[in-house]
């Protein structure tokens, strides 16, 4: 088990609205899967992790814990293209202060 990846994932599926058969449906899966990843019953394989990243629009760092800092639950870019996306991201990057 992963530190930290059940309540990640149920935090990111609840801040979208989602039930557990929706994220299932939209990434193939069944929802007792789902419920077993966000109880940490079952680890994700590297596979659905990366889905579950694109679901999200997070990174798998984030998801696994070792990027606390990259939480985009709250800007949808689902209608942007893969080039208005990095454009964004680089735009949001340059705001970031100097740690």
């Amino acid at each position: 088990m992963i530190y930290g990846l059940a309540e990640r994932l149920q935090e990111l599926r609840l801040s979208r609205r989602l039930s557990q058969k929706e994220v299932a449906h939209l990434i193939g899966l069944s929802a007792s899967v789902i419920s077993n990843y966000e109880s940490g019953e079952r680890t994700p394989s590297v596979e659905i992790l990366v889905a579950l990243a694109r679901l999200y629009h997070c990174s798998t760092d984030y998801l696994l814990g070792f990027d606390r800092n990259d939480v985009r639950e709250n800007i949808n870019v689902s209608m942007l293209n893969d080039g208005q996306r990095e454009l964004l991201q680089s735009f949001l990057l340059s705001l970031k202060k100097p740690e």
